[in-house]
């Protein structure tokens, strides 16, 4: 529609009123120009020409209110009109209620209570669908924000959704969104824009659902072979570590600090992660430590974090685990969990590292873990997330107590739980003060002035459906999962009777191939004849993962993630297969690794052998036929043996005895 110059200004207002946004430009040396807007219920005011949401609903513009301040300003009239119960509520980061086994849809009950009552303002998301259906639902949700008292809008959070491998409570499937090589696959490509693309493609798909939040990335070392959470780190090199996580939180808070078009990220897991004592995830009572050399070691985990906090990242989660055999300032770690620790979180993080971000705990730390979470579900029965909680090193506190000792410690928002009436008893009882309880309140709500949320936290479904997985946006997934892999092996094999030997890689178009673990279609698309067994090919090409355990199947998390062994051996369907393969025909094999593969059993069955870090059918044959090149370099090394990789120190990077491939290891076509 056309606007005539005359009436520009009546549409503009009838536009507002009607809830639709609209930037209004204005010439140069005239009045500020107008901030987009959007609203659903608060009533619109006019000053001075500009229009502005009366989120109090009094008629009055107050200062936080005032798009024209600075949001430190904005942020300290807000705090100082935020009741008691208003303030616990935004030190908590809760979980949208969603129902099994529905449409994917937030229950809207239960997120009115949660929000206009309790006064929660940060929501994490798990809903998995369609971009236009997770579009609604977020602005289902700012609606329920904006209708409170105060109108505060919702950030609202996720987990990583743009890769490969996902784990109910750590990650989210891809769906929509478009598809990447998970984390270590850009700690193997080593290409800093590579990971800033990502991330700032990633942040043009969160903030077009309605997503402002990233739990992610995840800074951590990944110095212990069997740990089941490798895969969404940058792997175990610190250099490459610190500029990839750099890289990464530049590209989705929209450059560098909180900007009204980026996401915030949030770096995890702050001290010491990595060093998981015999690979145990922290998730799991029978692995809440995480294991120490040295000083040298601990603050080497630490350093890794400097890339986020050159990015000014918004956020920071520390970790679940208890740090041992680490001193800060000649004094042991307290025996608890990073979250409840003041020397991590204080006297490092604050004042060391000079961090001054919000500090938010990972999820249910201040939960109890008892029968079935603290000793496995009875047999017979399957474990779930009832009950779930991470109290590592203060199990013994009361919850309310719990609460207190994270705040002092230096926690300013806790994840994973929709009551803050702890910290309501906390003030009431004089066990916290208000002044404390400020400056966490202040460092969130500043965040949220910095990112707009207060002129407009809606999105356009529509939009959203064009925006999320574009057919560019996966392109530049696709060539970002051929660019990771790494090329260990590629043997000359002859050509044909009587011709010379050449590289078995790159295949030309028409070779005959059996296939193991890959669509036949996929083949047939990529220019390839697929024949039915190995003695009709020229080449077999076969696709297996890391080997894995599940010794914890009792655990809802040690049911799902990787753990214990990592050797290919006899004995396991694929290496067989494999292995009855190669003895027919040169074959082309690619392994996904999510942890570091122990491949010296499997090596001499491989004439060409690729790693890769989450990659489609397609885009592997398009290495196959050499339409890309596998350019990555290993993020880790690989050890040569399980006892090579028992043997080994948890917490410091490649070194295991005479590994197999080192650090870096890579080769090229």
């Amino acid at each position: 529609m056309t606007v005539p110059k005359s009436s520009a200004r009546a549409f503009a207002l009838a536009l507002l009123v009607a809830g639709t946004s609209l930037v209004q430009p204005l010439a140069a040396g005239a009045a500020p120009r107008q901030e987009r807007l959007e609203t659903r219920s608060a009533p619109l005011l006019s000053v001075g020409g500009l229009k502005f949401k009366d989120l109090d609903r009094d008629g009055a513009l107050d200062r936080y209110e005032d798009w024209r301040r600075e949001p430190a300003q904005r942020a300290e009239d807000l705090l100082s009109q935020m009741t008691l119960q208003e303030k616990a509520g935004t030190m908590v980061h809760g979980t949208a209620p969603t129902p099994w086994g529905g449409p994917p849809a937030y229950d809207l009950t239960v997120a009115r209570e949660v929000i206009a009552q309790r006064g929660v303002t940060s929501l994490l998301t798990r809903l998995s669908g369609p971009a236009d259906v997770l579009a609604q639902q977020s602005n289902a949700l700012q609606e329920i924000a904006e209708g409170a008292r105060l109108g505060v809008p919702l950030t609202i959070s996720t987990d990583p959704r743009n890769h490969f491998q996902h784990v109910a409570g750590a990650s989210v499937p891809a769906g929509a969104f478009s598809q990447w090589p998970e984390p270590l696959g850009f700690g193997a490509a080593r290409d800093a824009a590579l990971t800033r693309r990502f991330a700032d493609t990633a942040r043009q798909e969160y903030r077009a659902v309605g997503i402002t939040t990233a739990l992610s990335p995840q800074a951590d070392l990944a110095t212990e072979p069997r740990w089941s959470r490798i895969n969404g780190t940058f792997g175990e090199d610190a250099a490459v570590v610190e500029r990839m996580t750099r890289e990464y939180v530049r590209g989705f808070q929209h450059g560098k600090g909180v900007d009204p078009q980026g996401v915030q990220a949030v770096v995890k897991h702050w001290g010491g992660y990595g060093a998981a004592q015999d690979g145990f995830d922290s998730h799991n009572p029978y692995g809440k430590y995480a294991t120490f050399s040295s000083d040298a070691a601990f603050e080497d985990h630490l350093d890794a974090f400097r890339g986020a906090f050159g990015a000014e990242v918004a956020g920071v989660m520390p970790t679940y685990s208890i740090v041992r055999g680490a001193t800060v300032d000649g004094e042991p770690l307290e025996q608890v969990a990073a979250g409840y620790n003041r020397q991590v979180l204080t006297d490092l993080l604050r004042g060391d590292y000079g961090y001054r971000g919000v500090v938010i705990s990972d999820w249910g730390i201040t939960e109890d873990c008892v029968g079935a979470c603290l000793n496995g579900a009875p047999a017979g029965q399957q474990p779930s997330f009832t009950g779930f909680g991470a109290p590592w090193g203060v199990e013994r506190l009361s919850r309310d107590a719990r609460f207190v000792k994270g705040v002092q410690a230096g926690i300013d928002q806790f994840g994973g739980t929709e009551d803050p009436s702890p910290i309501v008893r906390a003030v009431q009882a004089g066990r916290l003060t208000t002044a404390r309880v400020d400056a966490s309140v202040r460092r969130i709500l500043v965040q949220k002035f910095e990112q707009g949320l207060f002129e407009d936290p809606y999105v356009d479904p529509a939009a959203a459906a064009r925006t999320v997985g574009r057919a560019s946006f996966q392109k530049a997934a696709t060539a970002a999962q051929q660019r990771a892999s790494v090329l260990l092996a590629n043997a000359a094999v002859p050509t044909g009777k009587g011709k010379k030997k050449k590289q078995l890689l790159p295949l030309a178009g028409g070779t005959k191939v059996y296939l193991h673990g890959i669509a036949a279609q996929a083949a047939r698309d990529a220019g390839l004849t697929v024949v039915a067994t190995p003695a009709e090919a020229d080449v077999a090409i076969a696709r297996t993962a890391t080997p894995f355990e599940t010794l914890h199947p009792q655990y809802v998390f040690g049911r799902m993630q990787h753990e214990g062994n990592l050797a290919f051996a006899p004995g396991q369907p694929d290496f067989d297969a494999i292995a009855a393969i190669s003895a027919q025909v040169p074959t082309v094999v690619s392994v996904y690794a999510d942890r570091p593969p122990v491949l010296t059993r499997l090596l001499p069955e491989a004439d060409a052998l690729l790693l890769n870090f989450g990659i489609t059918d397609e885009a592997l044959l398009g290495l196959v036929r050499g339409e890309a090149e596998p350019r990555g370099k290993l993020p880790f090394e690989l050890p040569s043996s399980m006892a090579a990789v028992e043997d080994q120190l948890p917490d410091v990077p490649a070194d295991s005895a005479a590994p197999l491939f080192r650090l870096g290891a890579g080769l090229r076509y």
